[in-house]
């Protein structure tokens, strides 16, 4: 693979004691640098879930739109704290704002493209910037726009299984899977506006391990690791 997107949970950020921890930051900009050693171009989009999370606030009595504004804002958080360190051991990047934050450079698809042409890592934040829509259709959209081959969401498992591995000891974990049958089997790690949308976009998504930084160096060989949803 020569472009992709790489999705990455806001927890990977944080840790026990702090929302956004340098230590973990650190070691994800580390991680990145040595994904763009091997010559991929990268676009990255972070979850912000570490920060705020509005699900009981909506069930309880927060507005459903205010709460996934100030979910998308959380993402700007983690977005400028891992640029920051990506400067630090110089690798260039630039955050790309969906909601238009004003002292970020605002989204455009167009400009992205140059970005990365230039050897930029484009790290978009805000989501779609609109209400209602996951990360993970966020990435989806950010992939097709920006000409991604891949989206690969890296989180604290090491594929799709057919239930959760850390509540059900005998879950499976598949190899790869079908669009359809995701969705089908209504499987939890992906939100299912994205999945059809790569779907219909013939977009190949895979799930890895986050800290298993050779086996993301595989997926981009075309290895069998993690999951794939194609």
């Amino acid at each position: 693979m020569k472009r992709i997107l790489l999705k990455i949970s806001g927890e990977a950020l944080s840790s026990d004691t702090l929302t956004v921890d340098p230590q973990k930051v650190q070691d994800i900009a580390h991680m990145i640098q040595e994904i763009q050693n091997t010559w991929v171009e990268l676009v990255i989009v972070l979850w912000g879930g570490n920060i705020y999370r509005g699900s009981k606030l909506i069930s309880a009595w927060m507005d459903a739109a205010d709460s996934h504004n100030m979910s998308m804002l959380s993402t700007v958080f983690n977005a400028v704290s891992l640029k920051n360190f990506l400067d630090k051991i110089a690798v260039k990047s630039v955050v790309m704002d969906a909601l238009w934050v004003e002292f970020l450079q605002k989204y455009s698809a167009i400009e992205a493209r140059e970005l990365i042409a230039e050897w930029k890592i484009v790290i978009c934040s805000s989501g779609t910037g609109t209400p209602f829509f996951t990360t993970d259709t966020g990435g989806v959209v950010r992939a097709l726009e920006t000409n991604c081959e891949a989206m690969i969401k890296l989180t604290q498992v090491d594929g799709v299984y057919d239930s959760d591995p850390k509540t059900n000891p005998q879950a499976v974990k598949y190899d790869s899977i079908s669009y359809d049958d995701f969705v089908a089997q209504d499987l939890k790690v992906l939100d299912q506006t994205g999945i059809i949308m790569a779907r219909d976009n013939k977009l190949p998504l895979y799930v890895s391990a986050l800290w298993k930084t050779q086996d993301i160096l595989d997926l981009l060989a075309w290895k069998k690791v993690g999951t794939k949803i194609s």
